[in-house]
């Protein structure tokens, strides 16, 4: 019954109704569980049930802060923003270095960010999957992350910068910044395209 009420409803219009009704924060859940699931296992290494955990922590922490979410921000913004903060200090716990992209993901990656005007020509050619997983492997993590949150998670800018917590500008330097390293990555490497 719950769940059919969801349906129609924003985002922030659940946040109201579950801080009303706990049984709407559900929906929220069912909403976000995929999504967050796969963002957390692109930018870390964390095994299946490390993002289980991570999901539950992440989840919890949502609840206990519903009532000081920004009704200003978009929940989506606010929801990343949290699952980055715990699954970045998780990462830094076991000091194990984030694998950003599964092999599946990292065709769209090279498609996505190859179909850029200036990095057309060094990228015009397929990667296989090996390929690509290396080449993220080797660029900061400031750099694998806005590729991620930009060209898979499909966030426009105004998310990125309120989920990292950086202005917009800064944003717009670090994706370019980003696909300058990703093809210097791919001309160092002499890699094959």
């Amino acid at each position: 019954m719950i769940r059919e009420k969801c349906e129609n409803k924003t985002d922030e219009e659940l946040v109201l109704l579950a801080l009303e009704n706990q049984d709407f924060y559900e929906c929220l859940v069912e909403r976000y569980e995929e999504k967050l699931a796969r963002y957390i296992r692109r930018i870390s290494a964390s095994s299946k049930e490390d993002v289980e955990d991570l999901l539950q922590e992440i989840f919890v922490a949502v609840y206990r802060n519903l009532n000081d979410f920004d009704s200003g921000l978009k929940f989506s913004s606010w929801i990343y923003r949290i699952a980055h903060n715990k699954t970045i200090s998780s990462w830094r716990k076991t000091k194990s270095r984030p694998q950003m992209v599964r092999s599946e993901e990292a065709q769209e990656l090279v498609k996505i960010v190859s179909s850029d005007e200036d990095m057309a020509k060094d990228l015009e050619k397929k990667f296989d999957s090996k390929q690509v997983e290396k080449i993220l492997q080797g660029m900061d993590e400031k750099y694998r992350e806005v590729l991620v949150l930009k060209f898979i998670e499909d966030k426009d800018y105004q998310e990125i910068s309120d989920i990292l917590k950086k202005p917009m500008g800064t944003v717009g330097t670090l994706i370019r910044r980003a696909k300058k390293q990703f093809r210097d990555i791919v001309e160092k490497e002499n890699i094959d395209v």
